[in-house]
C-alpha cells in the first residue's frame, strides 16, 4: 500500500501542478532566539490575492514558533489595524493570552500607531523583518506555502470555495508530525495525540445515509 500511495502521489497531475519548489535561501542565515513555551513567541503574516469567499479574500496566518501550531482566519480585501487586532484577540488572545513577542513583515497595517501602541501596552515585543534580515518570518512563509498548496489541491477547479476548507486545513496542519521534534503540534500543546476522524465514527454508517 505504501508503494501504491507513493506512486499515486508522484503521478498525480494536481500535485505536480501545485507542489512547492523547495530551494535553499541565499546568503547567511541570521536566526532569532528559540522560544521556550507554547504561544509566547508568535509570527504573523497575510496570504492575499485569493478569490472572494463570502466577502473575504485574505487569510491571516498566526504561528506558534514553539509548538509549530497555526491558526488561520479570513479577512476582507480592505481592512484596518483595529480589524486585525479584533481578529487577533478572537483567534489568539482569548485562548492563549498576549504573546511575549510577535514577528511580522512591515505591512502598513502592522506599522500603524494603533497596532504598535496596543502591543507596547500589553508587553509584546514587535519584531519586524527587514530586507537584510528576512529570516525571522521564514517559518510563517513556509506554512503559507503549505496552506496554499493544500487549498489548491482541494479547490483546483473551483478556487472561490477555499474558505470552506480553511478549518480542515488548520486541523490537518496541527495534526501532522513535525520533522524537528517528531511530534504533532496538537501533542506538543495538549500532551496527547490529536483524535483522528476514524476514532469518532460509528461502524454502522447506515443512519447517515439518505
Amino acid at each position: 500500500m505504501r508503494q501504491d500511495v507513493h506512486t499515486f502521489v508522484t503521478e498525480c497531475e494536481i500535485y505536480q501542478q501545485t507542489k512547492i519548489s523547495a530551494q535553499k535561501p541565499t546568503g547567511l542565515l541570521q536566526p532569532i532566539p528559540p522560544p521556550n513555551k507554547c504561544w509566547e513567541d508568535l509570527s504573523l503574516d497575510f496570504i492575499v490575492g485569493l478569490h472572494p469567499y463570502e466577502g473575504n479574500c485574505i487569510i491571516l496566518v498566526v504561528v506558534d514558533r514553539f509548538a509549530k501550531a497555526a491558526h488561520f482566519s479570513m479577512l476582507p480585501r480592505s481592512f484596518s489595524a483595529s480589524k486585525v487586532v479584533g481578529l487577533f484577540m478572537h483567534m489568539i488572545c482569548k485562548l492563549h493570552g498576549f504573546p511575549k513577542s510577535l514577528i511580522s513583515d512591515q505591512d502598513p497595517v502592522l506599522l500603524s500607531q494603533f497596532w504598535r501602541e496596543l502591543f507596547h501596552l500589553s508587553g509584546t515585543k514587535l519584531r519586524m523583518s527587514i530586507t537584510y534580515h528576512p529570516q525571522p518570518d521564514g517559518q510563517t512563509e513556509v506554512i503559507n506555502e503549505v496552506l496554499q498548496q493544500y487549498l489548491r489541491c482541494f479547490v483546483h477547479h473551483k478556487p472561490s470555495l477555499w474558505g470552506k476548507f480553511l478549518p480542515w486545513a488548520k486541523w490537518c496542519f496541527n495534526s501532522i508530525i513535525n520533522a524537528s521534534n517528531k511530534m504533532t503540534s496538537f501533542e506538543v500543546m495538549y500532551g496527547h495525540p490529536s483524535p483522528s476522524i476514524p476514532q469518532g465514527l460509528s461502524s454502522d454508517t447506515s443512519k447517515y445515509c439518505c
